[in-house]
């Protein structure tokens, strides 16, 4: 039976690779070597739990990462490497295939030796914090599935190193990663981190002063305890080693099988909680849990992928699937990258946009950094809102709003730490929201600077590239209130969120300018918005257009909710305030009338283009509304437009070319974004300006790749606004009030239409086609 059944599998696979594909499974990534390290790896994930998945030396290994695993450092710490060894050794190099399987969201090992064949698959449970390998073979083989840290003894980083945590390059006192804890739990292998309750939490509110308000603070780390169990059907402790993987030394636990089998699993099990005791609690639960649902995980793990792949795609040139096609690469690279942002649907804390749960090897990034495998570029718990954003924001149009409440509480459960911000340094209401922002609500350490004029106001980041930059939170309201407008989801409980965060601009700027003079507005009754900050690039700004746009926006949109969101009262102040927000300022580039980064500034610090943000992402200016030719001329002509331009990392030039209805610049500009990576992994982008692999690279190429297929003005929506004729499509895309948008382009024509609900068809209107 057994063999019948194998068989079957193999025949099915083949076949699946044999021939043509269609929908997702055109996009199944396919290797026929093994991998040279674990920079040749695969992403494999669900629920919150990401797996760095290869073949290297005949062993399968992977890395495991979870959201929310931060150490006293604040460092993201991976959960350790698995090792499976099989004997006797079934992998043939010249008969081996390894691939993801997009559809069900796993990773498949095939490989076929003489006449034998053998199987292994990759799997995380998408609604259990469980990892699963799964192997069936012919012929009996014994198993060796070995548990490997690095954190078995203290590490002590330095330099650089310290990049990875909240210290940065300004350590107040030598950093130390405390060693886990791991053993033998009889025949398993329990490994876990427990925090101390003094943390870098503490270190951060002594430096920042607020020592008196320390017992009001949400604090997430202190006490926190992450790690696991790994246990192996009939295996059996089999003793310690020593090794060194690329640049670190590691221990391995070895659990090895009782005889040869046919089949073998392995089951890693990755839960995490506040307290030892609570950790351990859950642990014992989620085994029991696991064992009940022992039938039907594998299948309501596939459910929940097949779901997600049906309810958006962009598929292009599909007829072509050819790597040789540019088209076709985009179009996988994006279905590829959601697929990755999918492996953190349901965690406690956003998908990082410095690596995801995807990182390995530091050294594979950057030859000079021979660190261990937890280290990152910019930090763990610390949130960068201006890269975050751009993995966030094309949710949206994909339909994956569920995924968007990571983000949206990461800044809710930091509110009342950021109001106490405001309350203590300027006595003030409002939420007080920094950039480069730990996970506990302050300024990162090392920005706020510890080398400080002793007069310096105690609120401020003593930094160049982020004093005065406030606004980038309100990017996150305003996607707070998208998902009402496009899923009619109730966002009550951040009602306090969006109003918070529009108080401190009121009220900081009228305290600000009360301490300059006697008058608290201009002489048109306007905030000074000074001194602020257009991005992180245009600074010592007044009435920057970053941060007027941002205003104008949220606050006409959060009038616009429903009566049940706003009383009557606040609906009338936010009104006022409104009427008190500046206009956008313009200046003259080569004779043409442009959009101007602020009404004026001090300096240039760094290389963004916030004059275009009332495109993309307020869009004040865009297709369908007044005001289109200049901000077409100011991404043509305005001189810091055109020296900044690039495709790499967070830059978001392909968005703004597509919402400006500049197709050959938005094909051209989001081909260079989500063409192949150029690492065996095709959407493992960067390290751009951050780490690989870099999400806000392929967050901005998805949206911009959205905006090119389907925008929207209120009730209107815009197909093909940027479309090349050269594309071929179909797709799948969400728009407002409860819409879905699905279309078949050929030869820049819309061949097929389908609207749901139909009553919303009238309000589409195709660009450049005959109206259907």
């Amino acid at each position: 039976m057994f063999k019948r059944v194998f068989l079957s599998f193999v025949i099915g696979f083949t076949a699946l690779y044999a021939s043509a594909q269609t929908g997702i499974e055109q996009y199944n990534l396919v290797w026929d070597k093994q991998s040279l390290n674990s920079s040749e790896s695969m992403p494999c994930g669900g629920g919150d739990i990401g797996l760095n998945v290869w073949v290297e030396g005949d062993e399968l290994l992977f890395y495991m990462s979870r959201s929310g695993t931060f150490d006293e450092n604040n460092t993201l710490l991976k959960l350790g490497r698995v090792r499976l060894k099989l004997s006797p050794n079934p992998f043939s190099q010249d008969d081996f295939k390894q691939a993801l399987i997009l559809k069900d969201g796993h990773v498949d090992i095939r490989t076929k030796k003489g006449s034998a064949n053998t199987h292994m698959r990759v799997w995380v449970d998408v609604f259990r914090p469980v990892v699963h390998v799964d192997v069936n073979s012919e012929t009996p083989l014994s198993a060796e599935a070995s548990y490997e840290s690095w954190r078995h003894i203290d590490q002590f980083p330095k330099g650089k190193e310290n990049n990875a945590n909240s210290y940065k390059w300004a350590p107040p006192t030598p950093v130390i990663t405390f060693k886990d804890s791991v053993r033998f739990d009889g025949n398993q292998v329990m490994f876990y981190h427990q925090n101390r309750n003094s943390t870098a939490f503490d270190v951060v509110v002594k430096q920042q002063g607020m020592e008196s308000v320390k017992d009001q603070m949400m604090n997430p780390i202190a006490g926190l305890c992450f790690g696991g169990l790994m246990q192996g059907a009939n295996m059996t402790a089999a003793g310690t080693y020593l090794g060194r993987y690329h640049d670190t030394d590691f221990k391995g636990w070895k659990l090895k099988s009782r005889k040869p089998s046919k089949s073998h699993q392995v089951t890693v099990y990755l839960p995490v909680a506040k307290a030892n005791e609570v950790w351990t609690s859950k642990l014992k639960s989620l085994i029991q849990e696991n064992q009940k649902a022992a039938k039907i995980a594998k299948r309501q793990t596939q459910n929940w992928w097949k779901n997600y792949w049906e309810r958006s795609y962009i598929y292009l040139d599909s007829a072509i699937s050819s790597k040789s096609s540019t088209a076709w690469q985009v179009g996988r690279n994006y279905q590829l990258f959601r697929y990755m942002l999918g492996c953190n649907a349901y965690g406690e804390y956003p998908t990082k946009f410095n690596g995801g749960l995807f990182t390995v090897d530091p050294s594979f990034t950057d030859a000079t950094l021979k660190f261990t495998p937890d280290f990152r570029n910019w930090g763990g718990g610390t949130h960068t809102a201006q890269n975050q954003r751009l993995v966030y924001w094309p949710m949206l149009r994909s339909g994956d709003i569920d995924m968007m409440k990571p983000q949206f509480d990461f800044y809710n459960n930091m509110l009342r730490n950021a109001e106490l911000r405001s309350e203590f340094y300027w006595n003030h209401k409002g939420a007080s929201f920094t950039e480069q922002i730990e996970n506990f609500g302050l300024p990162n350490p090392a920005e706020y600077n510890w080398k400080r004029p002793a007069d310096y106001d105690k609120g401020m980041e003593h930094n160049a590239w982020l004093e005065y930059q406030w606004d980038t939170v309100l990017e996150f309201c305003q996607m707070i209130i998208e998902t009402h407008r496009y899923q009619g989801k109730d966002i009550k409980e951040y009602i306090p969120l969006i109003e918070s965060s529009l108080t401190f601009f009121n009220e900081h700027y009228q305290y600000l300018a009360k301490k300059r003079g006697s008058k608290t507005f201009d002489a048109n009754g306007h905030l000074v918005l000074y001194p602020g900050s257009s991005a992180e690039t245009y600074k010592m700004a007044y009435n920057a257009t970053s941060t007027i746009s941002a205003l104008q926006v949220v606050l006409q949109s959060l009038l616009e909710l429903p009566d049940d969101c706003l009383t009557a009262e606040k609906r009338e102040a936010w009104s006022t305030m409104l009427k008190h927000i500046p206009p956008i300022s313009f200046r003259e580039q080569g004779g043409h009338p442009t959009i101007s980064p602020a009404k004026l500034w001090e300096r240039i610090n760094n290389t963004e283009t916030p004059q275009l943000y009332p495109v993309y992402p307020w869009g004040i200016y865009g297709i369908g509304r007044s005001g289109l030719d200049t901000a077409i001329n100011t991404y043509k002509y305005d001189a810091d437009a055109l020296k900044f331009r690039s495709h790499i990392g967070w830059k978001q030039d392909n968005i703004f070319a597509a919402r400006l209805g500049l197709k050959d610049e938005a094909q051209r500009l989001t081909t260079l974004k989500l063409k192949d990576s150029g690492r065996r992994f095709p959407a493992f982008w960067g390290p751009g300006f951050d780490w690989t692999p870099d999400h806000n690279w392929g967050g901005s190429g998805m949206i911009g790749l959205q905006e090119m297929l389907m925008q929207t003005d209120g009730r209107k929506i815009y197909l093909l606004p940027a479309w090349p004729s050269d594309w071929n499509a179909s797709f799948k895309l969400h728009a407002p009030y409860k819409t879905t948008i699905e279309a078949i382009v050929t030869d820049g024509k819309i061949t097929s239409l389908k609207v749901s609900p139909e009553s919303r068809k009238k309000d589409v209107e195709v660009l450049n086609t005959p109206h259907l």
